[in-house]
């Protein structure tokens, strides 16, 4: 794996930085080491990475929110996108933003231009890329609701557009091709007044800060909710609140997710996900799925 990987690197302007602690750029702060990770800021190396695709495994992520990689570590490469990828603009009535946008940025810039219907993405932990691949969602909206098309690159090296019909984007899901890399996403959008918009985004944040473990060392939710169901409360029900494994725990504030009480291992982290998932199975029929993404053997 890395004689390919210094092949990689002679071909790219970017730097790999081999055998990564990923703990560091997890928000668990915890898990294994990556053969190799590398912030991408252009075009051509990232189209370099993706020629090797029959060689190497690759991944992208954002800012590591809902990523756990196991503690025996990821025999791949970790692909972030950097600053050429963080550009949001206004062209021909369009919202088009790139892939590392933050969406948090991207909520604060809706907010900027007088642009509704964003709000939500103030309660998104994580990188427009990665929204629109799980179609993330919460308070009622979710990234599905306006996204017009995506660019891609894809695992043949090619760059084309998507439009949103053809994504098949459900609850969290996608059919987005594993080894594809989303570039930007373009959405329609309409104007309102800032006053609302930021009556709303001052709501969401509220919320949040009331109902989340935001200032621990935590994922967003641990589990997708299912169907008309909330995994929340069922996993409260299921007398799951407080359970722990090491030095992971279920957090007392929000019962959908699981916190890195100091020195937890990825390990603790899913089998204390695995020990709930079996609970609320055991005790209301409902096997749970996960939405944070577990990398590793």
């Amino acid at each position: 794996m890395n004689d390919i990987l210094y092949d990689i690197q002679l071909k790219i302007k970017d730097k790999i930085l081999f055998d990564y602690d990923m703990g560091n750029s997890t928000w668990f702060r915890a898990g294994g080491k990556a053969k190799g990770f590398i912030v991408i800021n252009n075009l051509e190396d990232l189209k370099t990475i993706v020629g090797f695709a029959d060689k190497i495994k690759y991944t992208i992520t954002g800012v590591g929110s809902n990523l756990l990689v196991r503690d025996s570590g990821y025999e791949g490469l970790i692909i972030k996108l950097g600053k050429s990828f963080n550009k949001i603009k206004i062209k021909n009535n369009i919202l088009s933003v790139g892939a590392g946008v933050l969406d948090f940025n991207l909520a604060k810039f809706a907010l900027k231009n007088s642009i509704k219907d964003f709000e939500f993405f103030t309660g998104i932990p994580g990188t427009i890329g990665g929204a629109v691949t799980m179609n993330a969602g919460c308070y009622g909206a979710q990234t599905s609701d306006n996204l017009n098309r995506i660019l891609i690159l894809n695992s043949k090296g090619l760059i084309k557009y998507v439009y949103s019909n053809e994504l098949n984007l459900k609850y969290r899901s996608s059919n987005i091709e594993k080894n594809s890399i989303i570039l930007k996403a373009d959405f329609n959008f309409e104007f309102s007044s800032q006053e609302k918009i930021l009556l709303k985004n001052n709501y969401i944040k509220s919320k949040r800060k009331k109902t989340q473990p935001i200032k621990e060392k935590t994922s967003g939710s641990t589990f997708k909710n299912p169907k008309g169901r909330f995994a929340a409360e069922l996993i409260e029900k299921a007398g799951c609140k407080g359970m722990k494994v090491g030095d992971a725990s279920v957090s007392h504030m929000h019962s959908n997710f699981i916190i890195n009480n100091g020195n937890a291992t990825a390990s603790d982290i899913e089998k204390l996900g695995t020990k709930v998932k079996n609970r609320v199975k055991e005790v209301h029929g409902i096997e749970l799925e996960w939405e944070i993404k577990i990398l590793g053997e």
